[in-house]
């Protein structure tokens, strides 16, 4: 059977984690015996470590991983990275925050053997009017430094085979933070096979949303130069 990593990063999640580890951890238990949950604490600051460890303790299959923090590129990267080193063969990603579900996960299962990523797109959102703004910015952006148009460029419900996203890491910095998106690009730059299928995406389900427009205006300027690096430097 094909081993399953699912990765997510966490950061001041107390209130959502053990409610995800409880939604998620049947889809891993589903799998092969050697597919994992792998969940990064991001440097919390509240309990989430404290409660992530003691699920960990509860269940086999559910991988906890600490890190500083340094935001949520660095910890995605930090995790597929783990996922490749353990021998996954495929790597789910979705975020912790209970915007996604994982009854929509098995749509995604059936693909992929025909895609190198399978990738979510989020035709109805719930999540306020700041972060589709920050979706439309990176996806203008991501046009004009590479010429792709991709329909939902940072979504958080993708399946990558373990193989194509290990030779897209090898052209990501380690910490580098809009990790997602340039996934996205060079996956389309080198004309992987992708599928993009609409997924439900609901409001955060606990905890506080941290996009404000200072934030937004920041996000936009970095993305711009660091497209630009990428650009200039190729994806060979």
């Amino acid at each position: 059977m094909d081993t399953l990593y699912i990765v997510m990063p966490a950061y001041n999640e107390e209130a959502n984690i053990k409610e995800i580890i409880k939604e998620w951890y049947p889809i891993i238990e589903e799998r092969s015996a050697d597919s994992r949950l792998v969940i990064i604490d991001d440097g919390s600051r509240d309990m989430t470590w404290q409660i992530l460890s003691k699920e960990a303790d509860k269940r086999p299959k559910l991988i906890a991983l600490t890190k500083p923090n340094g935001g949520h590129g660095a910890a995605v990267l930090f995790g597929y990275r783990y996922a490749i080193e353990q021998g996954a063969d495929y790597i789910f990603q979705t975020d912790s925050d209970g915007q996604t579900l994982p009854s929509e996960f098995a749509a995604f299962w059936r693909r992929r053997k025909r895609y190198a990523m399978v990738i979510g797109k989020r035709s109805s959102r719930q999540d306020g009017f700041l972060r589709k703004v920050v979706s439309f910015v990176l996806r203008l952006t991501c046009f004009v430094c590479f010429q792709v148009s991709l329909p939902d460029v940072n979504t958080p419900y993708r399946l990558m085979k373990a193989e194509a996203l290990k030779e897209a890491l090898a052209l990501i910095p380690e910490d580098y933070n809009l990790a997602n998106v340039m996934v996205s690009v060079i996956f389309a730059k080198k004309e992987f096979p992708i599928r993009y299928l609409p997924i439900t995406f609901r409001p955060r389900q606990g905890g506080v949303n941290s996009i404000n427009m200072k934030k937004i205006g920041t996000i936009g300027v970095r993305a711009v130069k660091d497209f630009v690096r990428f650009a200039v430097r190729g994806f060979q």
